[in-house]
């Protein structure tokens, strides 16, 4: 694949030549890209790609894979990010087809070079690809299934309807859901049973002879296996190549960066600037903050200090919130001489750090709050720090206490632990949100701290916006002309940030 910093002429392709790169709307990904392509377009597969299956993943803990709520809501994601799901026939959408499937080849071996790093992101990606890949086969009608299982050499013997006819009771008895009509319509292969064990341990399969009569619709496990070996070798390949592509300085930080890019809203841009006052953030700390805020704030109040990772976590989170220079000068400063720093000390040593997270000094850079992937990932709390995820960085056990403390009932905790125990940290606290504002689904995929506190302020205050209370120290003029900092972005956000915000969804009430 080659890369051009000039943004490069789409060709769209027609005919034969099309059909001979993307024959099918599903691919076993076995061949790389060879074209050119810019680092714009590059940047926007690897993101849209990821956004994807991030959504995928989300909705895989949320609802059931074969149920119709997934399907539709996933259904969604695709046409929204512009990837192919399903053959298209109509004129209008042949048209597009091919820009869709191009860009399904592409992302993908994007995502591998940033996901083959280490054997946690190897072991994500393989898991979101093989969903993606059983619901895109699942969409496959009967005849184009059968071309692509012809086309990847996966040459699976349909028995005769003689053969069918003969083992018709065998076939109903051990084939979950069959009638005899629904035997007659539908296709049965014949496949060594040990590429079926997962449909042999299930009892789903009839066996004859060692072999497995596996119906059209089960076909997709056997096809699954062969997609995850595939993938798992070649990721093992790529990160033995990785150093050489790692090389090329246009690549590294993208790549570096992808495997916990941050795909929502800019929280950086602070439309709420000014909007808060210091009395309102003790109770926005019970009723708004995610777990990781609310036990930053809780250290802070109790210990009247900080460590460095949990100044920049917590501070950015409230500069985020609407929190000006000024306002956050007086906070520190106000809880850190209560402490054993007196004022010239904290003038000194602290306030610096502070006006330059606003872009005040240094480089100007106006940090951005971070964002959840970020925090999981990145630098881990050691003792006595108090930053990081409470859902991924703590004991089960004190999680458990924690939550019990704030009053979350039993039931809610075994719900909160099952997500943890399987590694969805993000979808804990999506839970926890859940049990806290008492809502049935928040509608919403949850990836920020201060999307958290936005959608939290949302159904608190009715769908309005957060309430503006004016201090002594404020008045209505200096809250309407509080200009908002230069919106940018920190380096390690800088493969994620996208050209839109989120669309923000509302939630449904008990």
């Amino acid at each position: 694949m080659l890369f051009s910093g000039r943004r490069q002429k789409i060709v769209r392709l027609t005919g034969d030549r099309q059909a001979d790169l993307y024959p099918h709307s599903l691919q076993f990904y076995g061949q790389p890209p060879t074209e050119n392509i810019s680092l714009s377009e590059f940047e926007t597969f690897a993101v849209d790609r990821l956004k994807l299956l991030k959504t995928v993943e989300n909705l895989g803990v949320s609802y059931v894979k074969t149920s119709d709520q997934y399907a539709t809501k996933l259904e969604g994601e695709f046409r929204k990010l512009h990837f192919p799901y399903r053959v298209e026939t109509d004129e209008k959408s042949l048209d597009t087809e091919y820009d869709k499937r191009r860009k399904d080849h592409i992302s993908h071996f994007i995502l591998r070079l940033a996901y083959c790093q280490t054997e946690d992101l190897r072991r994500w990606f393989i898991q979101q690809e093989m969903d993606l890949f059983r619901y895109r086969f699942h969409m496959l009608s009967k005849e184009p299934a059968h071309d692509f299982l012809k086309f990847n050499n996966l040459h699976y013997e349909s028995i005769s309807d003689e053969e069918k006819n003969t083992l018709k009771e065998e076939l109903i008895n051990s084939s979950y859901g069959f009638s005899a009509p629904k035997v007659e319509d539908h296709d049965f292969y014949k496949v060594p049973f040990q590429d079926a064990l997962d449909l042999v341990r299930g009892r789903k399969v009839y066996l004859r002879e060692g072999l497995a009569y596996i119906p059209h619709q089960e076909i997709v496990a056997i096809v699954l296996n062969d997609f995850r070996t595939r993938l798992s070798k070649a990721l093992a390949i790529t990160a033995r190549s990785l150093p050489e592509v790692q090389s090329d300085e246009r690549l590294q930080p993208l790549l570096n960066h992808l495997s916990h890019a941050y795909v929502g809203q800019d929280y950086s841009i602070q439309k709420n600037i000014g909007k808060i006052s210091l009395e309102q953030i003790d109770p926005f700390s019970t009723k708004s903050y995610p777990l990781c805020m609310r036990h930053l704030h809780k250290a802070l109040r109790e210990n009247h200090h900080l460590r460095h990772g949990g100044r920049m976590q917590y501070g950015l989170f409230l500069k985020g919130i609407g929190l000006t220079l000024e306002q956050a000068l007086q906070f520190w400063r106000s809880e850190f001489i209560k402490g054993k720093v007196d004022a010239d000390k904290f003038d000194k040593t602290y306030a610096y750090s502070i006006r330059h997270s606003f872009g005040k000094e240094g480089k100007r850079t106006d940090y951005t709050p971070y964002s959840c992937m970020k925090i999981i990932l990145s630098n881990p709390p050691s003792q006595g720090d108090h930053h990081g995820c409470p859902f991924r960085h703590s004991d089960p056990e004190l999680l458990k206490q924690k939550l019990q403390s704030y009053k979350i009932h039993t039931n809610g905790i075994t719900q909160v632990l099952d997500l943890v125990k399987g590694m969805h940290y993000q979808l804990a606290c999506q839970k926890y949100f859940e049990l806290t504002h008492s809502v049935d689904d928040c509608g919403f995929s949850l990836n920020h701290p201060n999307q958290y506190f936005v959608e939290s302020q949302r159904i608190l205050n009715g769908g309005r916006e957060i309430k503006t209370e004016v201090t002594q120290n404020e008045t209505p003029q200096q809250i309407l002309t509080n200009p908002a900092p230069k919106s940018a972005t920190v380096p390690e956000e800088n493969a994620a940030k996208t050209k839109g915000a989120t669309k923000e969804a509302g939630c449904k009430r008990n």
